[in-house]
Parts: C-alpha cells; sequence; structure tokens
C-alpha cells in the first residue's frame, strides 16, 4: 500500500511538470496558517479520531430520541468527521446541529443534498427550480445567482458541504433517478450550467459536489433499488459523462461524489460499483484528471453490490479504493474497526490514511471550522425566505418556461374582446392557482366533466381552449406522464378548438403523443409550483416574454435547444414589490393605514393595488362588506367607483372621437349637439367642460323632484314597482322610474342657469351631456359602446354598469341602506342618483369593478394608449387630455383627468410628479398614475355603507397618506 501511495504522489509530481496538474480547490489564501493548522490538529489526533474522520452519517433532524442517541454516541465515541442532514424543518436542525458540534472535539463538516435549495429538505425554507428546469435557461448568470442563493441558505443554516450540482449529462428519457435533476442532454449546456452554479455557490463560501461520477446520465434503473449498468465503451465515457468534472475541476471544483454504477468498460469485476472501483478513483479521478478536491463515495447502503462477506468490508474497500469521506455507512463502529485493523496490518499505511484526513481537515479550515461559532436561531426562518429569493425563483421561471409550437402566433392572446376561452384542468395535480392567475387577464370558465363526449359540447360555447396539466412538485421524481385518456381527450379536443397545451412537468411528457398537429400552441412549464404557474398564465397573455429552450430532446417532435421566443404586449405582470424597486418592509405601513381605515370604521372594507413599472406588485383586500357581514373582501369583489366612472368609461370614448376627427377640443356645445344653439351653453367648449371651467352647476338633485312632498318617499307619478314601457328605467330592486324622465333630465340641464363667472369648479353635468351626444352619435347605449371598445379587449370582465344583471350579489359590495330615496339596501345598482335615473348607466357614475381592472384602464393610459398588443388610443391623444389648459387661472384639471395640486392641500399627497394623473369617487374610490415613476395606485372603497355621512377617508387624508406611503417605499 505504501508503494501505491508514492506512485501516486510520483504521478502527481508528473503531471505538475507536464503543467497538467489541477489548483488544490481546498487550498485558501492564506495556506501557510491553514497547513499549520490541519499539521497541529493531525498531529494532536488519536488514531481512532483520524479515522473517524472519514465517516459522515445521515441525521434526521426531527428523529427520535433513540437515533439521536446513536448519533450523539457515534460523535462522542467514534469521532465521526461530519452529518449529512435530510428531513426536518429548519430550527430543529439548527438547534440540533449546535448540540451536535458542542459535543465533537474537532467541529464536524455539515453536509446536505440541497441540489435546488433547501425546502425539499427542511419544510418551511424556500426551494429553487429543478435542474432540467434551470437547463433551459439561456443566461447562465441567472444560474450561477441561483447556486449563491442556495450557498447563502446552506452557511446561514450551518451547511459547509452542498451535494450539488449534479453534472450527469441524461441522455436517457427513461432515467427514473437523475431525469429532473439533470440541466439536460447536451454536455456543453450541462458543463456551462453546472460551472455557474459552482461558481455561484462556492463564491458564497459552500463547498460544492459534483456528482454522480463518472456519469449516472444514461440508465434506465434506479440507483436506490439496484447497481445500475452504464454499457459505454471508455471512449465514450471520456468524451460525454467525463466533460463536465474535466471543466469543473479546472475551475476549482471541491469534491465529487463517486457513483453507485456498474461501468463494465472502466471496472472489469463484476457487481463492483464505481465507488469501491479503484481504476475509476484513484486511476481516472485522481490522477488522469488531477482531481485533488474531497471524494465522497455515494451511499454505502446501496443495494446490488458484489458479496462482501463482513460488514464493514465496503468501508474498507471505498477508502482503499481512493475515496476520503464514507457516506451513509452501514455500521460506522464497524466499518471504523476494519479500517483500524487493516491499518495495524500493514494495509492501510499512514500516509494513506494522512492524505484523506488532512484534506478533510483542509476543508474544515476553509469553511472556517477553526474558528467554529454555533448557528444563530433568530431571525432564521427569515434569512432563509428573503425577498431576493422570490425575485430570483420568479426570474428562472421567466426565463425558463419554453414555448415549442405556436402556430400563427397564437400566444400571447391578443384581441381578447373576439375571444371566448375555457380552462380544462388535466392531471392529478391541483392547478388552481393557474386557473386564478388567468382570470386576472379576461373572463375565462373552468369546464369540467367526466365524459369526453359531455366535455366537448360544452367547449363548443368556445372558440379558445387552455389545458392544464398538472402533476405534483413535491420532488424531482414524481411521475409526470398523461394517461392515454388524457392524451385522446386532448386531441378530441383540438380537433374541435384552437388550443393551448400547458405542461407543467417535464418535457418528455410530450413522448406518448402519437401527433401534436392539431394543438395550436404548446408550452412546457416543467414544474407545477405556484410561481410557475403564476408565470405560465402571465406568458400566455403577455405580461411575460417567452425565453425558454428545451433542455432535451422530445422525441421527433422538438430537439434539444428549441424554443420560440415571443416579445411582451405589455399587460399587467405580478412580482413582488423589490424587483421593481420598491420596499415589502415599507411598504407595510400601507397595510397599517388601510387597516386603520377599517379598524376605525372609516370605510367597512377596501381593495388596494400599486402596479409600477407595468408589474402589480401590491394587491390586497381589507375588511369585509359590511360591518356586521362575515364576507371578506376578495380579488372579484365589485366596487361602485362612482366618479371614476368619468374616466373610465366616458372619457376613453371621447379621446377616441377626438382622435378620429369626430370632434375637437375647441367643439361648442352648440356644434356637438343641435338643442344647445339658441341656449346659454351654446358657446362652451369641451376642453372647458372637460376641465370643469364652464361655469356649469355642480350638481343638480333631479331625484329631489320625484318625490312625494309630503312623504318624501318616491311619487307614484314618477315610480311603479313593476316594469312597463312607460315605466322601464330600474333605479332598484322593483321600483321604475319613468322612462321618458330621463329627456326630462337632458332639459333641466340643458335650461339650467350657468354660474356668475368663470372658475375652476367640479361639475357632473358635463357628463350627462356628453353621454347623451355620444349615444346619439353612435345610437348605442354608452354601456355597449364602452365594453366594445375598451373592456372586452383590454380583457376588463370585471367592469360594467349594472352588475346585478350579470353575477350574483356575493361579489358585489353594497354601498348605502338608502333612506331618502329608495329605501333599501344598495346593491349592485349605482348609489349615485343621477345614475340610477339613466337605467345605471351615467357618463359621470354607474360604473363597477375591481381593482385589478381599474389599474389595466389606468394603465393604458400610462403606456399612451397601448395595452396588451393593440394601440386603443394615440400617445398624443394620451398627452393631449393630460394636459393642464387652465393651469394659470388656478385651474389644476387636464381634460377629464384630475392633476395634482402645485402647492398646499389638493387631490395628491404632493409628493407625486405634475404629469401624474387621476380620479377619486364619492364612495372612497380613487385611481391615480405618475408616468415620471411609472406607478399606477387604485384604492377601491365602500365608505357610504351604511351611510355617507362625513367622509372620514377624506378627513383623515386615508387615500393620499397610502400615496405619501407608496413613493417613501421607492428604494431605486
Amino acid at each position: 500500500m505504501r508503494q501505491v501511495f508514492l506512485a501516486l504522489i510520483c504521478c502527481v509530481s508528473i503531471l505538475r511538470l507536464s503543467g497538467q496538474t489541477q489548483i488544490d480547490p481546498l487550498e485558501t489564501a492564506d495556506k501557510e496558517a491553514q497547513k499549520k493548522w490541519v499539521d497541529q490538529v493531525y498531529d494532536s489526533m488519536s488514531l481512532s479520531e483520524k479515522i473517524g474522520q472519514l465517516y459522515m452519517v445521515q441525521v434526521m433532524s426531527n428523529q427520535n430520541s433513540a437515533s439521536k442517541d446513536k448519533i450523539i454516541k457515534l460523535i462522542k465515541n467514534y469521532h465521526i468527521g461530519g452529518v449529512i442532514y435530510s428531513l426536518g424543518d429548519p430550527i430543529s436542525q439548527a438547534k440540533l446541529d449546535n448540540e451536535l458540534q458542542a459535543l465533537s472535539k474537532i467541529p464536524m463538516l455539515i453536509g446536505m443534498d440541497a441540489e435546488w435549495g433547501l425546502s425539499m429538505r427542511l419544510e418551511s425554507t424556500y426551494a429553487f427550480p429543478w435542474n432540467m428546469t434551470l437547463g433551459a435557461i439561456e443566461d447562465n448568470k441567472l444560474v450561477e445567482q441561483t447556486g449563491k442563493h442556495i450557498g447563502e441558505h446552506c452557511k446561514r443554516l450551518g451547511v459547509h458541504f452542498n451535494f450539488a450540482p449534479v453534472v450527469d449529462i441524461n441522455t436517457n428519457p427513461k432515467n427514473p433517478i437523475i431525469g429532473n435533476r439533470s440541466f439536460g442532454e447536451d454536455r456543453d449546456n450541462v458543463t456551462k450550467k453546472a460551472l455557474a452554479f459552482m461558481k455561484g455557490m462556492q463564491g458564497a463560501g459552500v463547498l460544492a459536489n459534483a456528482k454522480h461520477f463518472p456519469g449516472h446520465g444514461d440508465t434506465d434503473s434506479d440507483s436506490h433499488k439496484t447497481l445500475p449498468t452504464i454499457n459505454f465503451n471508455e471512449e465514450r465515457i471520456d468524451s460525454i459523462e467525463l466533460y463536465p468534472y474535466k471543466k469543473l475541476i479546472k475551475a476549482g471544483l471541491s469534491s465529487v461524489m463517486v457513483a453507485h454504477l456498474n461501468v463494465p468498460s472502466l471496472e472489469p469485476r463484476d457487481g463492483v460499483p464505481s465507488s469501491l472501483s479503484k481504476h475509476i478513483v484513484t486511476d481516472i479521478l485522481k490522477d488522469k484528471l488531477g482531481f485533488q478536491g474531497l471524494i465522497f463515495t455515494d451511499a454505502l447502503t446501496m443495494k446490488g453490490v458484489a458479496d462482501f462477506s463482513e460488514t464493514g468490508d465496503i468501508d474498507l474497500a471505498a477508502f482503499m479504493a481512493g475515496n476520503d469521506v464514507m457516506l451513509m455507512s452501514e455500521d460506522v463502529a464497524v466499518g471504523i474497526e476494519k479500517i483500524k485493523k487493516a491499518y495495524y496490518d500493514g494495509i492501510v499505511s499512514e500516509e494513506r490514511l494522512q492524505f484523506s484526513v488532512k484534506k478533510i481537515l483542509k476543508a474544515k479550515y476553509k469553511v472556517g471550522l477553526n474558528h467554529y461559532k454555533p448557528i444563530e436561531i433568530p431571525r432564521l426562518i427569515e434569512d432563509l425566505n428573503r425577498p431576493e429569493d422570490d425575485i430570483l425563483y420568479e426570474e428562472l421561471m421567466e426565463n425558463a418556461i419554453t414555448v415549442v409550437k405556436n402556430e400563427a402566433q397564437f400566444i400571447p392572446f391578443k384581441e381578447l374582446g373576439k375571444k371566448d376561452i375555457a380552462y380544462v384542468k388535466m392531471g392529478d395535480d391541483d392547478g388552481s392557482v393557474f386557473f386564478k392567475e388567468l382570470q386576472k387577464y379576461t373572463e375565462i370558465h373552468e369546464i369540467k366533466s367526466d365524459s369526453l363526449e359531455d366535455l366537448l359540447a360544452k367547449l363548443k360555447a368556445y372558440n379558445t381552449v387552455i389545458i392544464g396539466f398538472h402533476r405534483s412538485n413535491d420532488n424531482p421524481w414524481k411521475e409526470y406522464k398523461l394517461t392515454k385518456d388524457e392524451i385522446t381527450w386532448i386531441n378530441e379536443i383540438s380537433k374541435t378548438n384552437r388550443v393551448v397545451l400547458d405542461l407543467f412537468v417535464k418535457p418528455y411528457a410530450l413522448m406518448d403523443f402519437y401527433s401534436v398537429l392539431d394543438i395550436e400552441s404548446i408550452i412546457i412549464s416543467y414544474q407545477n409550483s405556484k410561481i410557475a404557474q403564476e408565470k405560465s398564465a402571465q406568458l400566455i397573455f403577455g405580461a411575460i416574454p417567452s425565453k425558454g429552450h428545451l433542455p432535451v430532446s422530445v422525441g421527433t417532435f422538438f430537439k434539444a435547444g428549441y424554443g420560440i421566443e415571443n416579445e411582451a404586449s405589455k399587460r399587467l405582470g405580478y412580482s413582488v414589490p423589490e424587483r421593481f424597486g420598491m420596499s415589502s418592509f415599507k411598504l407595510k405601513k400601507v397595510d397599517s393605514i388601510a387597516q386603520l381605515a377599517v379598524d376605525s370604521m372609516m370605510t367597512p372594507g377596501i381593495q388596494l393595488l400599486i402596479a409600477r413599472k407595468g408589474t402589480v406588485i401590491y394587491n390586497k383586500n381589507f375588511g369585509t362588506h359590511t360591518y356586521k357581514g362575515d364576507k371578506n373582501v376578495a380579488f372579484n369583489d365589485l366596487y361602485d367607483v362612482a366618479s371614476l366612472t368619468k374616466i373610465l368609461a366616458t372619457l376613453p370614448l371621447v379621446m377616441k372621437m377626438e382622435e378620429n376627427g369626430m370632434i375637437a377640443l375647441n367643439s361648442k356645445l352648440s356644434e356637438l349637439m343641435p338643442e344647445y344653439k339658441n341656449s346659454n351653453k351654446k358657446d362652451i367648449s369641451l376642453k372647458e367642460m372637460l376641465s370643469h371651467y364652464a361655469r356649469l352647476k355642480p350638481w343638480i338633485p333631479f331625484y329631489y323632484e320625484t318625490l312625494d312632498t309630503e312623504t318624501k318617499r318616491p311619487s307614484e307619478k314618477y315610480y311603479r314597482t313593476k316594469r312597463s314601457n312607460e315605466f322601464n328605467i330600474e333605479v332598484t330592486n322593483n321600483l321604475f322610474l319613468r322612462t321618458d324622465y330621463q329627456d326630462s333630465i337632458q332639459s333641466i340641464i340643458l335650461k339650467s342657469d350657468l354660474l356668475n363667472r368663470q372658475q375652476y369648479r367640479y361639475s357632473d353635468l358635463p357628463y350627462y351631456i356628453l353621454k347623451k351626444f355620444i349615444e346619439t352619435y353612435y345610437d348605442q347605449t354608452l354601456d355597449n359602446l364602452v365594453e366594445e371598445y375598451f373592456y372586452k379587449p383590454l380583457g376588463a370582465n370585471y367592469t360594467m354598469y349594472n352588475p346585478y344583471h350579470k353575477i350574483s350579489n356575493k361579489h358585489i359590495v353594497p354601498t348605502e341602506e338608502d333612506d331618502y330615496y329608495r329605501f333599501q339596501k344598495v346593491q349592485g345598482f349605482v348609489h349615485d342618483m343621477g345614475a340610477a335615473m339613466q337605467n345605471g348607466v351615467g357618463g359621470h357614475a354607474g360604473i363597477f369593478s375591481n381593482a385589478n381592472d381599474v389599474a389595466k384602464i389606468m394603465q393604458m393610459y400610462l403606456q399612451k394608449g397601448y395595452y396588451g398588443g393593440e394601440q386603443f388610443l394615440k400617445p398624443e391623444t394620451v398627452d393631449k387630455f393630460n394636459t393642464c389648459y387652465y393651469c394659470s387661472n388656478g385651474n389644476r384639471r387636464g381634460i377629464g383627468f384630475d392633476k395634482p395640486q402645485s402647492s398646499g392641500p389638493g387631490p395628491t399627497c404632493g409628493c407625486i410628479s405634475l404629469s401624474s394623473f387621476g380620479h377619486s369617487g364619492f364612495t372612497g374610490t380613487y385611481a391615480w398614475a405618475d408616468p415620471e415613476e411609472e406607478i399606477v395606485y387604485v384604492f377601491l372603497a365602500n365608505r357610504t355603507y351604511p351611510h355617507a355621512g362625513k367622509n372620514l377617508l377624506l378627513k383623515e387624508n386615508i387615500r393620499t397618506e397610502i400615496q405619501r406611503l407608496i413613493y417613501e417605499a421607492i428604494i431605486e
């Protein structure tokens, strides 16, 4: 044995002289101090302590007391060199680790199998995508960041070695143990990804471990259950399987795990796994490749190994083969005794023992165990779940999701007004996150059936079908295939509908299809995680671009490296604040103010949304529908937005008419509407009206004249409890106004007096007038027009007039307990009396919506009329209307839009750019957009419930105080 060791030293010397030797990856910058510490520790150790350093034992932090006692005994009596953690939770692991390290004379190396982060081993921590998902990413800097983040998590948890990355080249789709754990089938792509991952993790101070040497990628057997055979010649293995190892070793790889494989071309002895093969471990890995880092066995308890007569023989054989660390021995005590006996018998030399033990000590020094400190428990969970980890996971999935088919550029979806979309869920795992995310973009119905015939019949009502195939994301070994029935159903649906097939599994799932010709678009989303589902939905609607490329080939359909790249179409995306320059921590103050408003009974509930740079970074709900109710405010609940109707309904139609030359800002009322030719309003221009600078009265209480003078209730002269042609204006449940009273309203406005002088005076009357003008011009009702031209193509399916006709009251937030006009709860009917008297469709009020839809419209304005691949308005039109024409006269208003005050009190926090614009509503609503900071802020409330009373939201400046906090949360 001594001669073998000397020959090894000689070989290394020859390599060094020839310039082929690799750097020592365990050596530190202060190598003299490192050598001194290693020598001192080694010289102080007994033989038993030295041999004990060779062992790393599996520990579970959720184990029972008997198992824990066993580990304590191994530390105290056998001086094991390290432990590898699996299962449990971070707090338990940290506490146990501190306890075990305190018992060890020499601090132990701590390892984990955290290939994709910690959460597969620790229930409460953050996971990153599988390697195959990372293999689809073109930007390897993101893979390097992944390694860095995982390294930082490991280091925070006191882990020194992460048994990652897997560098197996997965050329066999049937591989049951590698699969998702491989970066793919192309050796160059695998190598680049592995190098990036290793660089990131080792840069964070955690040592990498490349596995499974010499290459586990091309086998269809599970190495946990048997001894798989790799039946390739030495030339093939050298050019493919060993390729990444050569590159990583040159780049400073810290350690290698030798696989549990039968490789006849490299080890002729039948049944001797690679981890016990001297030729593979010493001759190839150490000598030929010049590797000087630590060498780990795979678990020594794996099956299918050739018969060893006694327990412990495998440990000795592994050590003699050239391994440094015995991983998960069947019996550590017996194994140590076997090696000790071999030492006394001269089979194991002092030089051989010293060679491995000193390498282990060098590694301990490198990770700082020469100055060991216990793990700090406070804030551990927070440090393992950072905002930057969320951001990275999002970026990884956005860059990985791969479009492999897209006939006629079917996705991202455009012209939503022409699409009737159904979602069909397949697979045995949850797809609700995907479906909910899809619903943020337009109206989508989930269609279910136990019968293909019935399903096809139901799908006839739809021209577009999204099929999501969802299987478990619990671990990378879970089943990924579709059943024969599922494939049949997909094929049949594709014959009659235009289909997007989205697979939340690895690409190999497509291999069972006979053909994919009838499917318009196919997306590989790789995993069924929450973020994968969210990002895939966003990609379908163009909120994010498609960037991924297949890491593996899929039969004859698609080859590795293929992927269709699409640009985003500027629809709102959804992400975390830090990704777009805002602080989650600072935005918690927004939570506090909103909750204060609810708790102080300023409003029963609130929907609150903040978007920045085209992405929603905050979307929360507070409170309930009513103070006495238990219906919590939800995303899809609708609020009466009151005067936001002006900029959400009437204004965009006016803008469209102006840019098409149908009207002009200087058009006078007498030019627009013949009845005004001889009125006192004939010379009022459109610009003046919409700037609230036209001397029009602020408000006329039209409803008041229709009340009985004695009872102060709706007069029988004007109202009936049943609908008829004569009484056809539904102002609330079972109360119908005379049909001709709408003409009376217009007549009253026409004949109304003007204010004495021209000054800024907010008025609803321009929008009564414009409603009639628009409807007359188009010969269509305002609600139908705005839905056709804006809401449907925008995907604003939660935005509507008169929602009581369309959706359940359980999703409509009540506005008031009316005790002065309708004398009942106002829910689903517009709160504003004048709008109610126009059949619920007012130019100034009447729209119901949720915060998400309001944000879409505001974002369209912010993007100069562009949204979702369509130019709704010209940029110059938006600029024209977002201009203050009478600022020099003390009027801050734009045309239709409110504008921020230049000083003093006003509609904003005073901390916002003068190019910003928005509006507020009587019911407690507020929407504002700022082009300079690219912020959209939406606040919806029903502060008028149960009674309008004092406007405490306004008095306490709740909406503008939240706006101030939003700007304080900007961190860039």
